[in-house]
């Protein structure tokens, strides 16, 4: 009876400390702890223990390991209070014998399977050194694999019922018709991109490739596999058929000033059969000029082939409909990429975007992916001729979306404006250059212009970017910065360490 009571009472402190937590949002926009020794003075931006949503031993350490090695306290603080951001932030819900996990993206309560993705990504060396975490990321993968199998053309989602958590009201949903239908009980918004997709498929093989644990693939994640291909299937069509039918499978219309619609009736602009995968929203979730986008196609051909590599390593190849998967997605790997090169390249520039009739978009949207990003998705290498002339373009005049100002640069896209640009576009660059006066260049233009606040922003306005920034709580763009520190501590330690010995987190 003691025991009993005993619990409640620890059950009951646990809540009352959870309710007291500030909410992080708010908490984000203004300098909170002791700041960091350097010329930039970066506050301590960590939520208290007792307030982090997920608690990892092997991430304190590589905190530790890289603060003791890095020469600049600023850059140090900046690591400190983005490598834990996700952990720290957005595990809304775990449970572990459920095998169930939701993860925000940040101030917007709803799991997108892209950011999960990305958000993860800087962790996963440390899953075979932590069991818990470990643990985490699967149920993630787990939960990802009932929303996909159920609504394959969405790509965020509201909690699961087991977490006993409230969906969320989204008002940029309100007045959308989705077909085929979608439960808004479920889906958060049923954008459709393409990228999502591959999301689901990055956090599932780099799983598997650290851990060698090939349990998540069940029934569950087989049905989304499949669904995963029948998405691709139907979108790599042509719009019109042979006696002018306009063929849908999937059509969505905006009406709102948040959603605009999707052109001829929610079923996306015309196009003609390429190879590639069309789709109708970027991963800004802003709408697609022309169908077939580079970088989502790019990375698409990537985790297809990477789909193949696991399913083959862990003797798990079955058949769906009667195809083995691996060559399946082996076949469109090279369907894609071949596609890619045929009709995205012209006098070594890729468009951002295609159709199929001619027509060419040649810009950068910040989203990863992104043609920036092609050498980070694994597409090409930073050296490649194409990537290199590409890049040239796409950091100058001859990007539409590339904006400069006194202090920041980079590019942005229509989900914000013209000239905010994201420190996301600036990362992405740094993973295309082994150039080690950019590399420190860029670095620097981030870290200088985080308003103050020591995490890495949306965006942020060329015209007063000491101030004017969009989200102050955006955990894959957190996490996307701290990735690229390590990065930097694998392949140019000296640049940024007291030292030129590489490190690599869990080993």
């Amino acid at each position: 009876m003691k025991l009993t009571s005993l619990s409640s009472v620890v059950l009951l402190a646990g809540a009352l400390v959870r309710a007291q937590c500030p909410d992080f949002t708010e908490y984000a926009q203004t300098p909170q702890g002791n700041p960091s020794s350097g010329p930039l003075a970066l506050p301590f931006m960590r939520p208290s223990p007792e307030c982090r949503t997920f608690n990892s031993t092997a991430v304190e350490k590589v905190i530790t390991d890289m603060k003791a090695r890095l020469k600049d306290p600023d850059l140090a603080r900046l690591f400190e209070n983005t490598f834990p951001n996700t952990l720290d932030t957005t595990v809304k819900y775990f449970n572990a014998t459920e095998n169930l996990a939701f993860i925000i993206t940040g101030d917007i309560t709803a799991q997108w399977l892209r950011d999960t993705a990305n958000q993860f990504a800087t962790y996963f060396s440390l899953l075979p050194s932590d069991p818990a975490l470990k643990t985490l990321v699967k149920a993630v993968i787990n939960n990802e694999a009932r929303y996909v199998a159920q609504y394959p053309y969405c790509g965020s989602f509201q909690p699961p019922p087991e977490s006993g958590l409230a969906p969320s009201f989204n008002g940029a949903a309100v007045g959308v018709t989705v077909n085929p239908p979608v439960n808004n009980q479920t889906v958060f918004e049923c954008k459709y991109e393409i990228d999502s997709l591959c999301g689901f498929l990055k956090l599932s093989r780099s799983y598997y490739n650290v851990t060698k644990d090939a349990s998540f693939m069940d029934a569950q994640w087989y049905s989304a596999i499949d669904q995963i291909f029948r998405v691709i299937n139907e979108q790599s069509q042509g719009s019109w058929d042979a006696n002018f039918n306009f063929i849908s499978y999937y059509n969505w219309t905006g009406n709102n000033a948040q959603s605009p619609g999707v052109a001829n009736g929610g079923n996306g602009e015309p196009k003609a059969y390429t190879g590639m995968v069309g789709t109708h929203h970027r991963p800004s979730d802003d709408l697609s000029t022309f169908a077939f986008l580079t970088p989502a196609n790019a990375m698409l051909s990537v985790e297809l082939g990477n789909l193949a590599s696991i399913l083959t390593k862990s003797g798990q190849s079955k058949t769906a409909q009667g195809k083995n998967i691996s060559v399946l997605a082996t076949t469109w790997s090279k369907r894609v990429s071949d596609a890619l090169w045929d009709n995205a390249v012209e006098n070594n520039v890729f468009a951002y975007e295609t159709n199929g009739f001619g027509g060419r978009y040649v810009m950068d949207d910040a989203n990863v992916p992104s043609l920036l990003s092609l050498p980070y998705l694994g597409f090409l290498d930073k050296t490649h001729p194409a990537y290199v002339k590409t890049r040239s373009v796409l950091l100058g005049r001859g990007n539409p979306y590339f904006a400069q100002g006194q202090n920041f640069s980079g590019t942005g896209g229509p989900h914000v404006d013209a000239w905010n640009p994201w420190p996301m576009s600036q990362i992405a660059s740094i993973y295309g250059t082994d150039d080690d006066a950019e590399i420190m260049q860029r670095v620097y233009l981030i870290a200088n212009n985080t308003a103050g606040l020591g995490l890495i922003h949306e965006s942020v306005d060329i015209y007063d970017s000491a101030s004017s920034y969009t989200r102050p709580w955006f955990a894959w763009a957190n996490s996307f910065f701290a990735e690229m520190m390590l990065d930097l501590a694998q392949r140019k330690p000296g640049l940024i360490f007291k030292t030129d010995t590489p490190y690599i987190p869990g080993q």
